[in-house]
């Protein structure tokens, strides 16, 4: 259970990631070194997700 709280908990995080991702790229003058960054940090969480769905099965 504690497993799939935290896949939860990420999932979640990783969702936030992807609307502020949008949000930025939507504006007239995007941040490409916040954009990058925001970028890794979800790539990151997915990693992590996929590593502990990995550990379920």
């Amino acid at each position: 259970m504690a497993i799939e709280s935290r896949i939860r908990e990420l999932g979640s995080r990783h969702e936030n990631l992807e609307r502020k991702i949008q949000e930025e790229t939507s504006r007239p003058a995007c941040d490409g070194t916040m954009l990058r960054e925001l970028k890794r940090q979800k790539l990151r969480l997915k990693e992590e997700i996929e590593g502990l769905r990995a550990r379920m099965h």
